[in-house]
């Protein structure tokens, strides 16, 4: 008889960004499906999703995948419910609409490996060293934090997790992977998945990791954003700059509505400086970084035939409110 530890991840309550939570569960002649996880519960009153004397919230598992590091273990995403079976508010995934997997996305994370003694970046310069020399750098006098990097890299792609790049960025130990799924629902259960690996590895190395948009405060060093690049089928074969226009403006109207589930402290990242379009406006344009929405040059000469990257999220947002909002804003172009 063999006996599985299936990890249970899931995301808290707190506001104005959530948390990863996870606990174990210890199971015998486990047989790796996601059908063969059962529900389970937790004390949301601790995790500020409920009340104490009614603290019962449920763990509904949504994903599956191999644990790359735990002997016969499996990391179960899950989706939070109430204990009437409802989704509860914290539950971002449940507002998805792509029933049919219609819309792909990919996601740039980008984040700070930063040091809990120092509470700085690991390898921040002590001087007046300018940010620049630090992306896609090599070499121990520019590079910082490589080694787990690559270790979040393999136990991701051993995990089965779709991670399609990563490279250093543009400050001191400042860092960035991308990801990428067909269906907007797995595209967030892998983001997630891989933020909890990453927190996970960076305790073996006594580091935190950084999501805050703007984590060195008012200063010329970038901050940190987890832009969203998204297509569906008209946008990957629709062969037309007037419906990319077209598609591009109905995200023009709801500028408000996208900043609110776009990351918290995001007015401090998105400045207008380092790449970013101001938060108080809203602009379009091919191959334009400091644009809201960019068209990849790409698309352009594939005929219009592609995608578009929404570079407004913060590093701490939410991938799933993320997809939820840009699928609503597409469909009603």
């Amino acid at each position: 008889m063999s006996k599985s530890k299936l990890e249970y991840i899931w995301l808290d309550g707190y506001k104005p960004t959530q948390n990863l939570r996870s606990k174990t569960k210890v199971v015998e002649d486990f047989d790796g499906k996601l059908e063969s996880c059962s529900m389970w519960a937790f004390d949301g009153s601790s995790t500020q999703q409920a009340e104490g004397g009614s603290s019962d919230c449920l763990l509904k598992p949504v994903a599956i995948y191999p644990d790359p590091v735990r002997k016969n273990g499996w990391l179960v995403m899950n989706e939070v419910l109430n204990s009437d079976g409802s989704a509860h508010e914290s539950n971002g995934r449940a507002n998805i609409d792509d029933d049919d997997d219609d819309f792909w996305f990919g996601f740039e994370q980008e984040y700070f490996l930063w040091d809990p003694e120092t509470n700085l970046p690991i390898g921040f310069p002590k001087d007046d060293t300018p940010q620049g020399q630090f992306y896609c750098s090599v070499g121990a006098k520019n590079n910082f934090g490589r080694e787990v990097m690559d270790r979040h890299l393999d136990i991701c792609l051993d995990a089965g997790i779709n991670v399609e790049g990563t490279n250093a960025e543009v400050a001191a130990g400042q860092w960035e992977f991308q990801t990428f799924a067909k269906g907007a629902a797995k595209s967030g259960d892998e983001m997630w998945v891989a933020r909890y690996l990453l927190e996970r590895l960076a305790e073996e190395y006594g580091l935190a990791i950084e999501y805050h948009p703007k984590p060195l405060g008012d200063t010329d060093w970038n901050g940190s954003g987890m832009h969203a690049n998204f297509s569906n089928t008209t946008l990957r074969t629709c062969g037309s700059k007037e419906t990319y226009e077209k598609i591009c403006e109905a995200f023009r109207p709801v500028v408000k509505e996208h900043i609110a589930v776009y990351g918290a402290f995001n007015d401090q990242r998105l400045t207008g400086k380092h790449e970013t379009q101001s938060i108080h406006e809203f602009s379009y344009g091919v191959s334009d970084r400091g644009a809201s929405i960019r068209i990849p040059i790409m698309t352009v000469e594939n005929g219009y035939k592609g995608w578009l990257e929404d570079r407004r999220p913060s590093s701490n947002g939410d991938p799933y409110k993320i997809a939820a909002i840009i699928i609503k804003t597409v469909k009603s172009a």
